[in-house]
């Protein structure tokens, strides 16, 4: 018998776990495949942060309303910027060194939506560099683990029972941290991905047939910026920091179409429109693809905060510094999800939710860096709030 079982082990997962377990529960974290494999760890862009002395939380929660679209959940929104320097300090406490320039201050960039340069970064693998912080943490901890153990069946029976795997557990309390389903949903629609490939929504269907309240679930996001060739990068997201180091989409005729620091619906849309107008490029095996220019990021800012982009796609004989990069959307995030509270508290008693697989913070259109912040913010919340509520 635990006090607190949660289920997924990427970056609110881990979060959650580890903060319920230094609330002094006893705690157990079961995930579909191994604990490594997760959506968070394939994050590159960075984290947001009011971190910056011309920024503020307000002004962040602000830049979130707008670029939802006024549709996101204002409550969450100002939890969520207000506990952003917080959680910053919490993960370098836990090991993670975010990138700073030569005097030291936070390297921070500018990224689509954003009014003021918030973006956190370690290079351009910042989603591996939080998810192994937190799992070197919780191998470190009391958190007994349930590898290759997918959430089969889920009821309430004064607490709450789980089959996960081949074991029954059981637990006062829940954490779903299980992400969302956008993998599941790509090869439906015989479409391209960043996702992994357990991200397959299982999880939420299994929290709706319980009850569960949620919101948003057709708000699906295209990454505006997937790799579209060649074929060994099809499918990967390109950071979208490339932009807000200066890179900028171009049409077939090299002409700006869009502001290439919008928010992401309307720039993905951007290049959608614009390759229906016939203005796109077509990659060597016939996708529909626009020219990313990232000839004009300087070298400096590409060999500190792009190194991996740099390396992928020299490997494959492509040199973003020399020559144009061809992208096109693939789809990215779920938007939506279970209904929360500030607390992470689904309208189930006793379940809690945090990451992909909560909606409403982001409302119908999430900005970049935010889903790592949310799973961090919302992580520890869940995790703390399952561990009082269970004793």
């Amino acid at each position: 018998m635990f006090d607190v079982l949660v289920i997924g082990s990427g970056a609110s997962g881990l979060a959650a776990a580890l903060a319920a377990e230094r609330a002094g529960a006893r705690v157990a974290l079961a995930t579909k495949g191994s604990i490594q494999a997760c959506n968070s760890a394939k994050a590159q862009g960075g984290i947001q942060a009011a971190v910056g002395p011309d920024d503020s939380p307000e002004q962040h929660a602000q830049d979130i309303w707008t670029s939802s679209h006024e549709t996101a959940n204002m409550e969450l929104v100002e939890t969520l910027t207000s506990s952003a320097p917080s959680a910053i300090h919490w993960l370098e406490q836990l090991g993670v060194a975010f990138t700073r320039d030569a005097d030291g201050a936070y390297r921070l960039a500018r990224c689509g939506g954003a009014t003021r340069k918030r973006l956190l970064q370690v290079g351009d693998r910042t989603g591996h560099a939080i998810t192994k912080a937190l799992r070197d943490a919780v191998e470190a901890s009391t958190v007994a683990r349930f590898p290759n153990a997918p959430l089969h069946e889920l009821v309430s029976d004064g607490g709450w029972r789980a089959r996960v795997g081949a074991h029954d557990v059981e637990a006062a309390t829940v954490v779903l941290a299980a992400g969302g389903r956008c993998f599941r949903e790509a090869e439906e629609r015989g479409e391209l991905s960043t996702n992994h490939p357990g991200a397959t929504g299982e999880v939420t269907r299994l929290a709706l047939d319980a009850g569960a309240e949620a919101r948003d679930l057709d708000a699906l996001q295209y990454h505006p910026n997937g790799g579209a060739w060649p074929a060994n990068m099809q499918g990967y997201s390109i950071p979208e920091t490339t932009r807000a180091y200066g890179a900028v989409l171009l049409n077939a005729d090299g002409e700006e179409f869009t502001d290439s620091l919008g928010a992401r619906d309307v720039v993905s849309q951007a290049i959608v429109d614009e390759v229906a107008k016939g203005k796109g490029v077509e990659t060597p095996d016939g996708r529909p693809a626009v020219y990313l220019d990232t000839t004009r990021i300087p070298v400096a800012d590409a060999e500190v905060s792009l190194p991996y982009m740099l390396r992928r796609y020299r490997a494959a004989g492509v040199d973003p510094l020399a020559e144009p990069i061809l992208t096109y959307p693939v789809l990215h995030y779920q938007n939506g999800g279970l209904v929360i509270d500030t607390d992470a508290q689904t309208t189930l008693e006793g379940v809690f939710a945090c990451g992909e697989i909560a909606g409403g913070t982001h409302g119908r259109n999430r900005m970049m860096g935010n889903s790592l912040l949310e799973c961090v913010v919302f992580g520890r919340r869940a995790g703390r709030a399952a561990a009082t509520a269970a004793r």
